[in-house]
């Protein structure tokens, strides 16, 4: 029977979390209220986890010799030879409100690594609580780290704070890229209320040499239409190489910039080289970002890029 037939029929209080009934004074009708379903995902629902790799050198190549995983993370390695190649996967199939995930990977003397991940990141909407993520990087001597996970997409309302902490021996070589996309642009969608916060250190030896902190709160669709913030971008993203030979391959990599329809640019000092995007269109700056990563390091992206 339909639930406000019931109501009307025995004039008592029916409830399933969404609607009730009391009666109305004078002739006995009833009025039917809409009661409110609460918003707060329970904490023990909630996602906490994540990966921990160390890798070495070895007779065959660079291995994995310790692997912890924990909550719904996961990771695998597709390739074996010189480098090794790391590709995290998250089996929840995205992030939700209070959602932490932790991710280390450290690198012995020698090896050789790539880092990525399976598929683009969804960050949902939070009604509460915010999405977490904290990347701890550690490269000694001789080492070499390619981090190049794909973009970050925010839903409109999501709440996301990142982590990224980077501690570099001196002689180690590091490729680091992250890009974030504003909401879902096939649905219209725009980010009228969320959180981005993105926090980076890194640091040789000891001393913090890259220090960066990104906040966007509130309505991210007007912020970043601002011409001196965003200019109207709906996706941007960050490229970080730190080495010896950083600053010498500052005009290589311009060039590799040259066919670029996203706004974009590139300097280098002090043993870095940091190369930024912004665009309006998300797919136009990934395009771009990849054709410039695989100009920079000589290398095609790993194969869940191109998939």
């Amino acid at each position: 029977m339909h639930l406000r037939a019931v109501a009307a029929r025995w004039g008592s209080r029916v409830c399933n979390g969404a609607l009730a009934s009391r009666p109305r004074p004078g002739n006995g009708a009833l009025m039917l209220m809409r009661t409110p379903l609460p918003q707060a995902v329970p904490a023990f629902i909630r996602a906490r986890g994540g990966v921990r790799l160390v890798i070495e050198p070895t007779a065959r190549g660079a291995a994995p010799v310790r692997v912890a995983e924990s909550g719904g993370y996961r990771v695998r390695f597709p390739n074996a030879g010189a480098s090794c190649e790391a590709v995290l996967l998250n089996t929840g199939g995205g992030m939700a409100a209070g959602d932490r995930m932790s991710i280390e990977v450290e690198l012995a003397g020698g090896a050789q690594a790539v880092v990525t991940t399976q598929a683009a990141e969804k960050v949902y909407r939070s009604e509460d609580a915010d999405t977490e993520v904290t990347v701890d990087l550690r490269l000694a001597a001789g080492s070499r780290l390619e981090w190049l996970p794909q973009e970050q997409i925010l839903f409109d309302g999501a709440r996301f704070r990142r982590t990224l902490a980077c501690e570099i021996a001196t002689g180690a070589a590091l490729t680091l890229c992250e890009s974030v996309m504003f909401g879902r642009t096939a649905r219209g969608e725009t980010l009228r209320e969320g959180l981005f916060r993105d926090r980076w250190r890194i640091r040789r030896d000891g001393r913090v040499v890259f220090a960066e902190d990104v906040k966007l709160e509130g309505d991210i669709e007007d912020a970043l239409s601002r011409r001196a913030l965003g200019g109207g971008a709906r996706a941007t993203a960050t490229v970080l190489h730190v080495s010896l030979e950083a600053e010498s391959r500052r005009e290589p990599a311009r060039e590799a910039l040259e066919n670029a329809t996203s706004e974009c640019g590139v300097s280098a000092w002090n043993g870095m080289l940091v190369a930024r995007f912004l665009s309006p269109a998300p797919q136009a700056l990934r395009a771009d970002l990849v054709r410039f990563l695989e100009r920079f390091r000589g290398a095609p992206m790993p194969r869940s890029w191109q998939t």
